[in-house]
């Protein structure tokens, strides 16, 4: 055991008596100590209620004879910090993630860890942390909150902001914008729909690091506590089996992870974080990888933002296990692949099936032939840029217009909000990518504005930030090289026409070639945003979308 260079022998008697202090005793001290990273605060809906996890996971240790030790790690709500210099904090804080786990981890010499998580930037950077460590681990969400109720029909946080985008352009009162306020988030939990949160704790689950069932069920639901305890003793096993992280998630196991990715149509955010935790784990992915898997996967699951179903829907249908199960019926899932439960995919889902064909379609009759993300390529986004196709209106798929200019998405928002953008306008919003943002902010404000004022059929944005896992429409983001990085989006004019083709997996600014060299010869890079502290930091070693936005 690991925990052995920090308890055992004479020399070790000065460790013991600092645990002893905090009430362990010699038998505690003499099991494998388990660590516990625990991202519980107060500030984020899917993580009020993880001490209620944490206890729980920790019965679990207890039971499976090991000694469990928690800690805790930050978390962002990206609701809240949406919109403002907030937002440039969140994805820079996934790394942050990973390393306090790895410094908490090695510094304590712990022989496993159980990652108790939830939301959008914590599940991933503890999946890099636990790739990184490569000591046992099982990774255990919070869960879904339920989806709240208006007029009859269920909504959802994006449904607020939305509404915003409806009270300004006069379809509803103030009255109704307060009232679905009020009900959209009724419960604990991470929001609702397929947004980054659920999408990545049903990847985690795809990938074989989560217990089937940790994807979606409910925050409030009895089970989420019955999955935690399995996961403490769960864990034991795995330090007994030896079975670790990058046994786990292997190449096979990635291409699981997007296939299941592309038939439930999940965040574009999902991008970033597979190549990231990917890199950790030694498994290499480029962003080709992920439309080769989207044109042979189909979408067969219509979730909220671009249907109405929410996770708990996709829980009561059978949940990420059916959808395996399905996809695994024409070979789209290694069903050899070994998960935590100790098992491979395989065992996990022999009695697993769809309960509601409405939630989860056959193959037979998908809601789209190919996954729900599409790269595209052209000479706006060399090195890519990422779309959730499942959510573009049809007449949109194809489209060219006019580009409308910001240099931030406070001056795009403004406008936006001031209605000064029509049909057909193409909305750039540049340097809000990984260096010139810095931090690359999902930007669901303008978004969910254009939706809610009925523009999204009609108008598209492109830009070198995010557009969150709640964004629906023409969004096209992760636009690699940056601005910031002399990339052709830093260049672009008002009045120059862009041409999006989805299908064709093409991105394309009608300008003559001769004409970008010019304007690229005459640019030059604007001052960093943030001089001082850890974003500074991160915005002069951080690598660019296309490459998944990792710190070098």
């Amino acid at each position: 055991m690991k925990s052995e260079s920090a308890k055992s022998g004479i020399e070790r008697a000065p460790h013991r008596s600092l645990f002893k202090a905090m009430g362990y005793t010699d038998e505690e001290l003499g099991r494998p100590l388990v660590g516990i990273a625990n991202s519980a605060n107060d500030i984020i809906p899917g993580h009020v209620e993880l001490d209620r996890i944490v206890n729980a996971v920790k019965a679990g240790v207890y039971m499976g004879g090991g000694t469990p030790i928690a800690f805790g790690t930050i978390g962002i709500c990206d609701g809240i910090a949406m919109n403002h210099i907030g937002m440039k904090y969140s994805l820079a804080s996934r790394e942050l993630i990973a390393d306090s786990v790895e410094v908490m981890a090695i510094a304590h010499a712990f022989d496993a860890m159980v990652m108790v998580t939830n939301c959008d930037k914590i599940v991933p950077g503890m999946l890099m942390a636990a790739a990184r460590l490569n000591l046992p681990t099982i990774v255990v969400s919070g869960g879904p909150m339920l989806a709240g109720t208006h007029n009859g029909k269920k909504i959802d946080l994006v449904s607020v902001f939305e509404a915003v985008g409806a009270f300004r352009s006069g379809k509803i009162g103030e009255a109704e914008l307060a009232d679905i306020e009020d009900t959209a988030c009724p419960t604990c939990g991470s929001c609702a729909g397929m947004f980054t949160a659920n999408s990545m704790n049903c990847l985690t689950e795809a990938i074989g690091m989560g217990l089937p069932g940790n994807g979606t069920i409910p925050a409030v639901m009895a089970a989420r506590t019955r999955l935690a305890k399995q996961a403490g003793m769960k864990i034991m096993m795995l330090l007994k089996k030896r079975i670790t992280p990058r046994k786990i998630m292997t190449e096979k196991a990635f291409a699981n992870a997007m296939a299941v990715d592309m038939a439930l149509g999940c965040s574009t955010n999902t991008v970033l974080h597979l190549m990231a935790i990917g890199r950790e784990a030694g498994v290499r992915i480029d962003l080709d990888a992920f439309n080769r898997v989207s044109e042979k996967t189909p979408h067969l699951c219509n979730l909220s933002p671009a249907g109405s179903h929410h996770i708990e829907d996709l829980d009561r249908a059978g949940g990420v296990s059916a959808v395996m199960k399905e996809l695994s019926r024409k070979g789209l899932i290694r069903t050899d692949c070994l998960t935590v439960t100790g098992r491979p995919v395989k065992e996990n889902i022999e009695d697993s099936r769809i309960r509601d064909k409405s939630v989860i379609r056959p193959l037979e009759r998908p809601y789209h032939k190919q996954g729900g993300l599409a790269v595209l390529f052209g000479n706006l986004a060399a090195s890519g840029c990422v779309v959730k196709q499942s959510a573009v209106a049809r007449r949109m798929l194809r489209h060219e217009g006019t580009a409308r200019v910001f240099d931030s998405e406070e001056e795009a928002t403004s406008d936006i909000m001031a209605g000064k953008i029509k049909k057909g306008d193409v909305v750039i919003i540049r340097y809000e990518g990984p260096r010139g943002g810095p931090g690359m902010r999902e930007m669901l404000v303008p978004t969910s504005v254009i939706a809610g004022m009925g523009l999204d059929a009609d108008v598209a944005l492109i830009t070198d930030g995010r557009f969150s896992g709640g964004t629906r429409g023409a969004a096209i983001g992760h636009v690699s090289p940056e601005a910031m990085d002399g990339g052709p989006i830093a260049i672009v004019e008002d009045g120059d026409r862009i041409a999006i083709d989805i299908p064709q997996k093409r991105i394309t600014l009608k300008v003559s070639e001769k004409e970008i060299e010019a304007r690229l010869s005459t640019w030059r890079p604007p001052k960093f945003k943030i001089t001082k502290g850890y974003m500074a930091r991160y915005a002069r070693a951080v690598s660019s979308g296309g490459e998944g936005a990792v710190v070098r």
